[in-house]
C-alpha cells in the first residue's frame, strides 16, 4: 500500500503536466508567437473563400499560372502521402525514368525520370534544348510538398504566363521580384517564391 500511494500520485501528475499543461502551454505559445503557422498558413482569394496554404504546394497546370516544381506525393501534393522518390543519386530510374511496358496494358509502370522532367520543363516554356535549369525545375522535393520555386525558376516561365495573360514581360517579372522572399534573416535557406500566392495575385492583378 505504501507504494501504491506513490505510484498512483506520480501518474495522475504526469497525465496532467504531459496530457494537459504542456500541450496547453505549446498551443498558447504557438498562438502569441505564431498564429499564422499554428492554424494552418491558410490563403484566401479575393472573395475571401480559402484556397490553400502558405505551407503545402499545389499542382498548376493551365499555362496562365506559374507551375510548381514535380512532385512524388501521391498522384502529386497528397498531404496524406507526403514523400520523395526514395531513390538513390545513381538511381537509372531516377535520371532516365522508365516506359510504360506496353504488354501490361491495365497497369501504367511509367515514370518521368529528371531528363523527362527537364524536357517537359523547357517545352512548355519554350526553351532551347539546351537550356540551363534550376535544379528544382527538374527534381521532386523531399516531402512532395513543397510550395515554393526559385527566382530562377520563376523567371524562365515568365514568358509563357505573360503571353497566356497577354500582358508584357516586364510586368510579370516585376510581381515575380515583389513575390520574392529573401534568406531568413539574410543567412538561413534560399531565395523563393510561393506559388500559390504569386498565382493569386497575378488573379487579382490581371
Amino acid at each position: 500500500m505504501s507504494e501504491l500511494k506513490p505510484a498512483i500520485i506520480s501518474t495522475f501528475l504526469l497525465v496532467a503536466l504531459c496530457g494537459f499543461i504542456f500541450p496547453l502551454v505549446i498551443w498558447a505559445g504557438s498562438q502569441l508567437l505564431f498564429p499564422d503557422q499554428a492554424n494552418g498558413s491558410f490563403v484566401t482569394d479575393k472573395s475571401g473563400k480559402i484556397v490553400g496554404s502558405r505551407l503545402i504546394g499545389q499542382t498548376f497546370t493551365a499555362p496562365k499560372y506559374f507551375h510548381s516544381r514535380a512532385s512524388a506525393a501521391g498522384s502529386g501534393y497528397d498531404p496524406a502521402a507526403s514523400s520523395g522518390t526514395n531513390l538513390g543519386p545513381i538511381s537509372s530510374k531516377l535520371v532516365q525514368g522508365i516506359k510504360d511496358d506496353p504488354s501490361t496494358p491495365d497497369a501504367d509502370e511509367s515514370y518521368n525520370g529528371i531528363r523527362d522532367l527537364a524536357q517537359q520543363y523547357r517545352e512548355e516554356n519554350g526553351l532551347a534544348p539546351d537550356t540551363i535549369l534550376p535544379a528544382e525545375a527538374a527534381t521532386r522535393s523531399s516531402s512532395g510538398l513543397d510550395p515554393e520555386i526559385s527566382p530562377a525558376n520563376a523567371l524562365l516561365q515568365v514568358a509563357r504566363v505573360a503571353k497566356a495573360r497577354g500582358i508584357s514581360e516586364h510586368e510579370v517579372k516585376n510581381l515575380v521580384t515583389a513575390h520574392t522572399k529573401e534568406r531568413f534573416i539574410r543567412l538561413f535557406g534560399e531565395p523563393r517564391v510561393n506559388v500559390l500566392e504569386i498565382n493569386l495575385a497575378l488573379d487579382a492583378k490581371y
